[in-house]
């Protein structure tokens, strides 16, 4: 079975993939927290009732993204560390932040985005706007810290493959 996986696994350039995606992530987050959240914000579209709607959209669709990539992630760092193309003792945090990394977009899609989305869904439509509970204000906090924990993670990764394909090329 590990001459199988060996030999299908050297078809492909996982770190090439890894380092694609971690780079593709990385830079679409980005994107989206310090260009989109801050223009819907700046433009007052977080305190319109509709609100909701749109931003479970973008961010819906956002986070199944992320969700292929932390997957895309994960394979490839266990098929480099199956294969032997990484080193032993820095591949032994690698996994684990990979994993983790996973952990943190399946509590933004299915806990996060759809609790946040609910809170700020208003179901009367002649009712005038009400200001977001304070839970929201918490989840807002929870969801700055996981993008922080992401974010570097990302980048911690990102650079460890980056610099194991540099020293593999040389």
């Amino acid at each position: 079975m590990s001459a199988l996986t060996t030999s299908k696994a050297q078809h492909f350039d996982w770190k090439t993939i890894v380092i694609s995606v971690l780079a593709f992530w990385l830079s679409g987050s980005l994107l989206l927290d310090l260009v989109l959240m801050p223009t819907m914000y700046a433009t007052g579209m977080m305190s319109e009732s509709s609100f909701a709607v749109a931003g479970y959209s973008i961010f819906g669709v956002f986070n199944r993204i992320e969700l292929l990539c932390a997957a895309l992630v994960l394979t490839s760092i266990l098929v480099l560390r199956n294969t032997r193309s990484i080193a032993p003792p820095s591949s032994q945090w690698a996994v684990p932040l990979a994993i983790g990394l996973l952990g943190i977009v399946l509590i933004f899609t299915y806990e996060l985005a759809p609790e946040m989305s609910a809170l700020g869904l208003t179901l009367n439509l002649f009712e005038p706007a009400t200001p977001a509970p304070s839970v929201m204000n918490q989840m807002h906090m929870e969801y700055w810290v996981l993008e922080l924990m992401k974010l570097v993670a990302t980048s911690i990764l990102l650079r460890f493959c980056y610099h194991q394909k540099s020293v593999a090329q040389s």
